[in-house]
């Protein structure tokens, strides 16, 4: 594929840098900033102290950096709940304070009425440096031990402890060497789990006996199939063991059932739980699946098979083929099936659903058996149900979100249509009164794509989603990647540009999931351009209703979005007059060599393939950057994070490169690096201290200053349009 790379040399700071050129199919493809993929060389060292004092030097002048990063911190200041989980005589949770940075995991026991908290995992008292983060966790089915994952740095790679419920210490050494591992207990004493990304063929499900007195050796009990797949285990009603293969990022999955029961169908066998008999769900075929045990005993599946929009199907766990399967519930031909449950009783078993139609969920209660329509969950609001979880007892848990609400728990009694908080006085608490509506827009294939638009009806600023009176600062957000719909769940951040007076929009591009699978794969692989066509229509049909101007117009978007976002503007510089890329991929001819990027090439291609090839340089914004300049380019923020284990932080370093290269302009290319930090979960005041930044940044540029607050845009740049 490659020829022999060449370099050029030039000087930076007394050290010699190569400009790499690489021969792919037939093509030279200039690389002058290899030499940032590595992140402790003295000269990547050198550059990025350059990039702090840039970015230092600007932050000083944005006016809105102290206003916003309080309001956020206010809209943060409430207790935050996981869904409760049954144990023994135990419930745990997780609960992040009122204030503080990480969630910790809390358990309330039936012997003193539940009302003491026993905090039994805290990251920060664990770590006071506020560098570890909680990655996973699983009590143990007797309430008496629980399996915590944490990383430290950003990097999602860490170790596994298990805890004493009573005293919080570990009962054995750490497993290290593990990513968001599931684990899957079949007793108090072992559980199966994952290994996802080790080098050394250690990667698939492995059974693990707790030793409090020594460690016993693991138990490989189902090796992965492929280098680029990545397992995953479950245990579904203390008997069936299903293990998971998913294909990269492309919703696909292979499923695989084992009986655990002895043959007296009393427990699980320890003998034969480390030698499971596989019964194959469905494995080799396009299919994405979730499965869950009913009460009834009957296998549930959520899946893709013959409905691109996702329905439910039943069958036999003793005989789970898809030969088997009858469909229990259908297609929704305009929602996307996002989450399920099976719960009720065994005399009457249900099946709690919650589809997405644009952005907005819906719950609905379903006879398990003929699949009909039982009754309609009542939401607090026009938001987001995530984490719909059977409750043990014929009910259900979930989550619930809107713009302007944080998350809290519900919990929906059997039978029942209206949830009610969990726990008792932490219900849904909106923060505003936001407005949304929908415009439609033509991308340049005639494609109509959905942006939906959000305003803060007392926000002090003129107009309204529905009217927006005249044109004001407004972002523009896209993810438009690996088949995820955009839903409207609560950010702080968000919500207090809202309040500030500001726009903000959402572009349900193809590549995303707003419209199933088929959506996702038009905007997938040789067809991402598209995401960027649709993207820029959005930008100019915002423009052309009067939101905003040109230079009132900022794109958003992080990981797949970020590089989303950079390469709107790589080929419309002036589509808009700033850009925020969160941890984005930028150098799409070698994002397969950094990061996980490895796994993503069913998402977008191979560099390997000459016409995958041809489509990724159609787009990668660090070589049309290169190419082309940067002549009247919008104000780039680039965020990276040196523990990112994703997307490398090299592509943020490369692409500010690429950006100051192309000629600063008037505009600033800046980058907001961070260190000890990576692409998941942080401690909640880097969190906020980056939003806070992001969008100081994008009020700066768009000139969004609220009545009585000094600064904004020049007169000059406010009142210029297309």
């Amino acid at each position: 594929m490659a020829a022999p790379h060449h370099g050029i040399a030039r000087e930076d700071g007394g050290a010699a840098l190569l400009c790499v050129v690489d021969t792919l199919h037939g093509t030279p493809v200039a690389d002058p900033y290899r030499w940032l993929e590595d992140p402790d060389s003295p000269a990547t060292r050198r550059w990025l102290a350059e990039r702090e004092h840039d970015f230092a030097a600007a932050a000083a002048r944005w006016p809105l950096r102290e206003a916003l990063a309080e309001r956020i911190r206010r809209l943060v200041a409430a207790d935050l709940w996981t869904p409760p989980l049954r144990r023994g005589r135990r419930v745990f949770a997780t609960r992040r304070p009122a204030g503080g940075d990480h969630p910790a995991v809390v358990a309330f026991d039936d012997s003193d009425g539940g009302e003491r908290e026993r905090v039994v995992f805290d990251p920060h008292s664990f770590d006071p440096s506020g560098a570890t983060t909680l990655d996973s966790w699983e009590p143990s089915p007797d309430g008496g031990r629980v399996a915590v994952q944490t990383s430290t740095g950003g990097t999602e790679r860490g170790a596994l402890r298990v805890l004493s419920v009573e005293t919080g210490l570990p009962v054995e050494e750490p497993i290290k060497g593990v990513r968001y591992s599931n684990v899957a207990w079949i007793g108090p004493d072992a559980f199966y789990y994952v290994r996802r990304d080790d080098g050394d063929g250690r990667r698939g499900v492995w059974l693990h006996r707790v030793s409090p007195t020594g460690p016993e050796p693991d138990v490989l009990v189902r090796a992965c199939t492929g280098p680029r797949t990545v397992p995953g285990v479950r245990l579904l009603g203390g008997r069936w063991l299903v293990v998971t293969e998913s294909h990269g990022t492309g919703h696909r999955n292979d499923i695989w059932l084992a009986d655990l029961a002895a043959p007296s169908g009393d427990s699980a066998d320890p003998a034969r739980s480390a030698r499971p008999q596989w019964r194959t769900v469905h494995a080799g075929e396009e299919i994405e699946s979730h499965p869950d045990l009913g009460p009834d005993g009957v296998l549930y599946l959520r899946t893709t098979l013959g409905a691109a929009r996702r329905r439910v199907c039943a069958v036999d766990p003793r005989t789970p083929g898809t030969a088997h399967w009858r469909e229990v519930v259908g297609e929704d031909p305009e929602a996307t099936l996002d989450g399920f449950a099976a719960a009720g009783t065994a005399e009457h078993p249900e099946l709690l659903l919650a589809r997405t139609r644009l952005g907005i969920s819906e719950v609905t209660a379903h006879d398990a058996g003929d699949g009909r329509l039982l009754r309609r969950i009542d939401l607090p609001g026009e938001g987001m149900a995530t984490r719909l979880e059977s409750d043990g007892a014929g009910g259900a848990h979930l989550c619930y979100a809107d713009v302007a609400t944080q998350q809290c728990v519900l919990a929906l009694e059997p039978g029942t249509t209206r949830p009610r908080a969990w726990p008792a006085g932490g219900g849904p608490r909106p923060h505003a009164s936001v407005v949304r509506r929908t415009l439609h827009c033509r991308s340049a294939d005639g494609t109509l794509v959905p942006v939906t638009l959000f305003c803060a009806e007392d926000s002090g600023g003129e107009g309204s989603a529905a009217d927006p009176g005249e044109p004001g600062p407004t972002i523009l957000h896209a993810y438009g990647g690996f088949g995820r719909p955009r839903q409207f769940g609560f950010s702080a951040t968000v919500l207090a540009w809202l309040l500030s007076g500001g726009r903000y929009a959402v572009a349900h591009v193809r590549g995303g999931g707003d419209f199933g699978r088929r959506w996702h794969l038009r905007g997938a692989g040789r067809n991402k351009p598209r995401s960027v066509d649709d993207l820029v229509a959005a930008g100019d049909a915002l423009v052309a209703e009067g939101v905003c101007t040109r230079d009132q117009l900022c794109l958003s978007g992080g990981s797949a979005g970020g590089l989303l976002v950079l390469a709107a503007a790589a080929r419309r510089p002036d589509l808009c007059g700033a850009v925020i890329a969160s941890a984005p991929l930028a150098d799409m001819a070698r994002f397969e060599r950094m990061g996980l990027g490895a796994m993503w090439t069913r998402e977008f291609g191979t560099a390997a393939d000459p016409q995958d090839f041809a489509a990724l340089m159609a787009y990668s914004p660090y070589h049309r950057v290169l190419a082309d300049g940067a002549p009247g380019r919008p104000a780039v923020l680039l965020t990276g994070f040196h523990g990112d284990t994703r997307t490398d932080a090299a592509h943020p370093r490369k692409m500010c490169a690429a950006l100051l290269h192309g000629g600063a302009g008037e505009r600033p290319a800046l980058l907001r690096y961070e260190r000890d930090v990576g692409h998941g979960p942080r401690a909640v005041t880097k969190a906020i201290e980056l939003a806070a930044d992001a969008h100081a940044f994008a009020a700066a540029e768009t000139g969004l200053a609220p009545p009585g607050t000094p600064g904004g845009a020049s007169p000059a740049r406010q009142g210029e349009s297309t």
